[in-house]
């Protein structure tokens, strides 16, 4: 069922016959809940959050199969897993969150507009009382949302996959120092949330791309191809400090959230850099938005 089946559904009949678009209390509400609900009804997504929650038990199962030894090449933290299930959480970030997570985000970012233009149901949705503003700030939200819960996903399933395997002890930091269990859960925390939050301008960029096109296939693969393109740039040294621009450059500072001292003032910086993406290309997707012709 998608948004515009939901909210016609709770529509009162004067609606069609007198063309009135009266106020209603918590439409915004329906409006969200609709939305969000849609994003995770979908058998596509929850197919593709099964396959990244499987990504941190089969890491957890291969180390505890063969343990790497050490200085093994390999992602961070993976030497750390078998002695500590803590660092599984953190490795399986790191592997997820360059490829895996964007690939999620940018199939529903891309689809949010899009898919609704493609499948006919988003003309019709313009013709109940909801304005485009609120539309697009609803698709936003349930992809945010969406967003939040893969990243949920790796950290949980990662924690349970690294306690089974391996227990859960107090983890040395990356800077020596030996923090207590709860201090170590703490910080998980707060990684998860900077992973977050410093994929959120993706996601707006993805938004802007599915006001681009009707075609929900193109707008996925466009925003996914953003991601990959801008990591692939991120990755040529000649370019300097234009990487730092980049709204991928950062993704993968939270390993500095596991050293003794934070900086929480240059993690911030990186964050406020997400937030320009986010004013950039949400001003983008608006200005498209409100005046595209929706002709299917």
């Amino acid at each position: 069922m998608s948004s515009a089946d939901t909210l016609a559904a709770a529509e009162p009949p004067a609606v069609a016959t007198t063309g009135v678009r009266p106020a209603r209390p918590g439409a915004t509400r329906r409006l969200l809940g609709s939305e969000i609900g849609m994003v995770f009804r979908r058998r596509r997504n929850q197919v593709l959050l099964a396959v990244l929650a499987a990504a941190p038990a089969l890491i957890g199962v291969a180390v505890k199969v063969s343990p790497p030894s050490s200085g093994a090449d390999g992602p961070p933290f993976l030497n750390q897993i078998s002695g500590n299930g803590l660092f599984l959480v953190f490795t399986a970030l790191t592997v997820t969150v360059p490829v895996l997570i964007p690939l999620l985000i940018g199939v529903v970012a891309g689809d949010s507009i899009a898919g609704e233009a493609g499948t006919g149901t988003l003309r019709y949705l313009l013709t109940l009382p909801v304005t485009r503003a609120r539309l697009l700030v609803a698709k936003a939200v349930g992809t945010l949302v969406f967003l939040a819960v893969t990243v949920i996903v790796v950290a949980v399933v990662g924690l349970i996959a690294g306690a089974g395997f391996f227990g859960l002890h107090p983890p040395t930091l990356l800077s020596g120092d030996t923090i207590s269990l709860g201090a170590g859960l703490v910080r998980m925390l707060e990684v998860v949330g900077y992973v977050i939050l410093t994929l959120t301008g993706y996601v707006v960029i993805g938004l802007f791309i599915s006001t681009l096109t009707e075609v929900p296939i193109a707008a996925m693969a466009a925003t996914v191809g953003v991601a990959i393109v801008a990591n692939v740039l991120d990755q040529v040294p000649q370019l300097g400090s234009l990487r730092d621009g980049l709204f991928v450059h950062h993704w993968m500072a939270f390993a500095d959230i596991m050293r003794g001292f934070v900086d929480w003032g240059q993690l911030g910086s990186y964050l406020w850099l997400q937030l320009a993406y986010v004013a950039l290309f949400g001003a983008a997707a608006w200005a498209r938005f409100r005046t595209a012709d929706i002709t299917s």
